[in-house]
């Protein structure tokens, strides 16, 4: 069976998973074994990556479009490449390198290390972007500029909050109700709660 794995970091558009998801049908992988998730590829404990591994049996193979799609840590690539050994199936990384592990073929040193170096770059180029990240949340703050969600005040209470509150307020709904019909968390009611009776 040949599956296709495909991931984006949650602070990516959605259309950037649903372009991996055309990619990997274009290959040939029917959609209903495509794997996909919104989670950091620093992340190891990912639910569809586990999901799959788990699926998999010899002689299947995984697909995916780049080596950052299935980690951006070279330590769990390692761990990656280890599994796929031992279950016996074929690693694709569309365009790049192919670790054929299946039943009966021994694992290639080269394609191994090519992976590994495309591993590093992955791993390289989260570090560049997170020492950005940092850098500039630093610069900023030395400006003055006020980091994180903006502060939620009376003005800015959101608009379905406004519209159940009178309800509430009557006893016409209770708490549980007021976050149901909201889309507002209880968390997030309690707080804006908090706004509406110091006001």
């Amino acid at each position: 069976m040949d599956y296709g794995y495909a991931r984006c970091s949650t602070n990516e558009s959605k259309q950037d998973i649903n372009r991996q998801t055309r990619e990997l049908k274009k290959l040939g992988i029917k959609e209903e074994n495509i794997f996909y998730e919104y989670e950091s590829g620093t992340k190891d404990d990912r639910k569809e990556l586990n999901r799959l591994m788990q699926i998999v049996q010899a002689g299947d193979s995984i697909t995916s479009l780049e080596v950052s799609r299935l980690t951006r840590s070279t330590q769990k690539l390692c761990e990656i490449i280890k599994e796929v050994q031992e279950k016996q199936i074929k690693l694709v990384i569309a365009g790049s390198i192919t670790i054929d592990c299946s039943p009966g073929k021994e694992l290639d040193a080269i394609s191994k290390g090519m992976m590994l170096m495309w591993g590093v770059f992955a791993e390289l180029e989260r570090d560049i972007i997170t020492a950005r990240i940092k850098s500039g949340m630093l610069n900023a703050k030395a400006k003055g500029v006020r980091l994180g969600r903006p502060e939620t005040t009376i003005d800015t209470l959101p608009y379905n909050f406004l519209k159940y509150y009178p309800m509430f307020q009557n006893g016409s709904i209770n708490l549980s109700e007021f976050s149901r019909l909201s889309g507002i968390s209880r968390p997030s009611i309690y707080k804006y709660l908090k706004i509406v009776e110091s006001k």
